[in-house]
């Protein structure tokens, strides 16, 4: 029954892309590509209206929620819900009505392709061809490796999408990511490449955390070079590189759709936002501050964290880090590594879940045994996390979305009432698992 939704539901998206004509932005990767989605959205919205751009919500990233976003009228939480037959019916009727009754449609769709396994990202491709590419990141353990035999394999699969770019098309590529960076033999488009790097050509200057007179972190300031313009980037409530990434993947879809980059660069000053869960700034009980990345977490995410933490100013730093999963083969040595980094950074951690064991594990050559602590479930540490607080403390809290970190991030947050604006994973079916 879900094939033959699927079937009729991909036929339906793609005789909306024949009708309305959008141009269509994806954006793949391992690391980033909500926070890029979102900063290409606000420059797009402020340069065409927000009217004119449709961003994909939420994990809408595969053959069922790349095609609901592009169709549009539906529920998200009734979808996650068990996306009833109902909900299908309903889906496919509005759908059939919108085009044979031709309706208000966006200009630009910009659309979040996710690779579980081998065949997703060349399947979604095909079907969504898009007119812009963008590859965020892949890292060197990264996430769903464990359906892939390595992680080129996996590279090999990111890189399906900028292969089916054409030669008038754009990609837009890591410059500091190799295995990124070798996709631009790999497409016939236009290639812009972002990043540190020097030989970026949208590069990254200037990287600051911004510290206020508390010395508590508010935010970053970085600036953005291309073709010898310079514009500054300021951006409060969140924090890490992670940021400046997905402002440079904006810049270069903003360019690409010939929006001037001052323009580009007030776009993101006023409009963008880190998203919930991605190195967020929280205020925390006993005037302590929170650093919220319980999004999800892979290796590479983990080292970024860690080494934010590492560069703000703090009368002790505690390290809540949950599982990373979907690793495979390399889970042991990827918690190992993670628990050495931590270990040079917490003064306190709390490892939770059964792999995060192994973080205690490689943290213990750097800590004392009483300063580790480790629990099965989120549920099972929450409290225990509130009780080691101290006054001024500086907690960054992290983990993959099945371990639910956020649980300890609304125990241990100043204002849980606020949790449903701040927080991920507040709709109701996520509460009730």
């Amino acid at each position: 029954m879900k094939n033959f939704f699927q079937t009729i539901l991909i036929f339906i998206a793609r005789l909306y892309l024949i009708r309305y004509q959008p141009k269509i932005v994806a954006v793949t990767g391992n690391v980033g590509k909500t926070s890029a989605k979102v900063a290409i959205g606000a420059v797009l919205s402020h340069g065409f209206g927000q009217d004119k751009v449709r961003v994909s919500q939420g994990n809408l990233n595969n053959e069922l929620g790349v095609p609901l976003t592009i169709i549009g009228n539906y529920d998200q939480e009734y979808y996650q819900r068990g996306r009833q037959i109902r909900f299908w019916l309903k889906i496919l009727f509005l759908g059939f009505l919108g085009l044979i009754f031709k309706r208000h449609y966006p200009k630009i769709l910009v659309l979040e392709f996710g690779a579980d396994r081998p065949g997703d990202i060349s399947r979604l491709a095909k079907n969504f061809k898009p007119d812009i590419g963008v590859v965020t990141a892949i890292g060197q353990i990264p996430v769903h490796v464990e359906f892939f035999s390595q992680p080129s394999d996996l590279a090999h699969e990111k890189s399906q999408l900028v292969r089916a770019l054409g030669a008038e098309d754009l990609a837009v590529l890591n410059a500091d990511d190799d295995l990124v960076l070798n996709m631009k033999t790999k497409t016939r488009a236009d290639v812009l490449t972002f990043g540190f790097s020097p030989t970026a050509e949208i590069k990254i200057l200037n990287f600051k955390t911004q510290i206020n007179n508390l010395r508590k972190p508010v935010g970053v300031s970085f600036e953005i070079e291309y073709k010898n313009q310079i514009v500054p980037v300021s951006l409060r409530g969140s924090l890490g590189k992670g940021l400046a990434y997905a402002s440079s993947t904006a810049v270069a879809v903003g360019l690409g759709f010939k929006i001037d980059l001052d323009v580009i660069s007030h776009a993101l000053n006023q409009h963008y936002r880190g998203p919930a869960g991605r190195l967020r700034i929280l205020e925390g009980v006993k005037n302590t501050l929170i650093i919220d990345d319980t999004y999800n977490s892979a290796p590479s995410s983990t080292e970024l964290a860690l080494k934010t933490l590492q560069n703000i100013p703090a009368s002790r730093r505690v390290v809540v880090l949950g599982d990373m999963l979907e690793l495979g083969e390399y889970t042991p040595q990827a918690h190992l590594d993670a628990g050495v980094l931590a270990g040079g950074v917490a003064d306190v951690l709390v490892c939770v879940g059964n792999r995060a064991v192994l973080i205690a594990d490689g943290a213990s050559g750097k800590m004392k045994p009483d300063k580790i602590f480790t629990f099965s479930t989120a549920d099972e540490a929450k409290k225990k996390v509130q009780d080691l607080l101290w006054e001024n403390d500086l907690i960054l809290v992290k983990g993959s979305q099945g371990i639910r970190m956020e649980k300890i991030v609304e125990e241990i947050m100043a204002h849980p009432e606020q949790k449903k604006d701040l927080l991920v994973r507040q709709t109701k079916i996520w509460q009730n698992k």
